[in-house]
């Protein structure tokens, strides 16, 4: 891995989440990191771990994590029958831009099963100060192909 790598770790913030600029629920749940306008990343060797404020205003303040380990491996976060998530986390080779890719089942309220396929490309800014996120989904509730940039700014 490059000596070089981005650090993507500190508090961002963006104006619109991942999700809602493209304008299609790609989420498994109300505290998915698709779905935050604020995040607070820690970055390791092989790993970062994305913290988000429940988005509720009736819950007590919390946080939700998700790690994204950067061996290229499927990790799944499970709801059961329900919802869920399959993603998979690459590093480039010079260690500038990371690759999400996921794959979301939700069950729709005409209890049909909904899939979801999302690629993201983080990009960490030269100067450190905004990360932004490329973001291609797919839907197999209309098959239509959305693209859509989120930046988050750097907060500390």
């Amino acid at each position: 891995m490059a000596a070089n790598r981005a650090n993507f770790s500190g508090e961002w913030k963006s104006k619109e989440s991942i999700s809602m600029g493209g304008n299609i629920v790609c989420v498994y749940e109300a505290e998915d990191r698709m779905r935050s306008k604020t995040m607070k990343i820690a970055q390791q060797a092989d790993f970062l771990i994305i913290e988000i404020p429940n988005p509720s205003p009736l819950a007590a303040p919390a946080t939700s994590q998700e790690k994204l380990t950067f061996d290229g491996k499927e990790s799944q976060i499970n709801q059961g029958r329900e919802r869920g998530k399959k993603f998979t986390v690459k590093l480039s080779a010079d260690g500038q831009t990371m690759t999400v890719n996921s794959t979301v089942h939700l069950m729709m309220a005409t209890q049909k099963q909904a899939f979801f396929y999302v690629t993201e490309v983080w990009k960490l800014s030269h100067d450190g100060k905004s990360i932004s996120v490329q973001a291609n989904a797919k839907s197999t509730l209309d098959d239509e192909e959305r693209s859509w940039k989120t930046i988050f700014e750097k907060a500390n």
